[in-house]
Parts: C-alpha cells; structure tokens; sequence
C-alpha cells in the first residue's frame, strides 16, 4: 500500500498570517490618529479663509455705499455720514439718480464661525473695542465668535 505524503499533495495556500494582519491593522491606526489634528487645522484654516473672504465683501460693499453716497447718487440720513444704515440696506440696495436699482451685495453672508447671518455692526461714532451699536450708519463689521485665529488674534479683532 503506498504511504500518503502531505507534502507533495499540499498546495501552497497564499494569503496573510494573523500577525501580519495585527500589525497592519496597528500601522493604519496610528497613522489615523496622527491625521485627525492636522484635518482639524486644515478646517479651521478653511474657515478663517471664509471669514476673511465674507468681512472683505462686506466691507467692500459699504465702501462702494459710501462713495456713492459721498458723490451724490443718492441721499441719506444727516446722523449716517452717508454710511448704510444697516447691512439689508446693501442688499435691497438703493435707487440712484437716474431711477436705477444698485445693490452692493446678493446677500448677507453667513458668518463661518458662528453659522448665522448676525454680524457685529459699528458706527463711526462708536469706540473702536465696543460691542455695542449705536445705531447710526454701518461702519465696520466684526463676528460674534468669541474664538481665537490659528494665528493668536481674536476673531472679532479681524
């Protein structure tokens, strides 16, 4: 009778070993977790940008208000010295000479750090730190968000 030899009758059986799987496993996790801060960074810097971009609008906006203003295009409240009396004005936008409609911005944009469309507002007649309004024409816009940049400075600072 002839002797049965696994060797020769075994195939070769490919794949990994549980060790190699374990460690697999183990380098992916730590690369996971060395990614997660850098991802945090990259939004938060992403949301900076779009906070910039949405101030720089804004302000551009009551700038062009203001010019028109200046110019004579259209009249204003003695107490605003010709600025928007507030940020809805720059998107309903203002009848100048001639019977033409002019808007400064499509909308009020939302601020990235807080999720709304509520900005801080100042007047020139108020104090450059004060969080309060005094009512007369916008001068400035800030956000709310009580947060710190990447950079150190404070949000509403920007």
């Amino acid at each position: 009778m002839p002797q049965f030899d696994f060797r020769t009758t075994r195939r070769k059986v490919r794949g990994f070993t549980l060790l190699e799987l374990i460690v697999a496993t183990s380098i992916l996790s730590i690369l996971s977790v060395m990614a997660l801060p850098l991802a945090r960074v990259t939004i938060q810097r992403e949301k900076e940008r779009q906070l910039r971009l949405a101030l720089w609008e804004m302000r551009d906006a009551i700038d062009r208000y203001k010019n028109q203003a200046d110019s004579g295009f259209f009249q204003t409240k003695v107490d605003s010295v010709n600025y928007p009396p507030d940020l809805e004005t720059l998107v309903k936008g203002v009848e100048i000479r001639g019977g033409v409609k002019f808007r400064y911005l499509r909308s009020i944009p939302i601020d990235p750090m807080t999720n709304s469309q509520e900005w801080g507002l100042r007047s020139n007649q108020d104090d450059p730190d004060s969080d309060s309004w005094g009512g007369q024409g916008v001068f400035d816009v800030y956000t709310k968000s009580p947060g710190t940049a990447l950079d150190g400075t404070k949000y509403k600072d920007w």
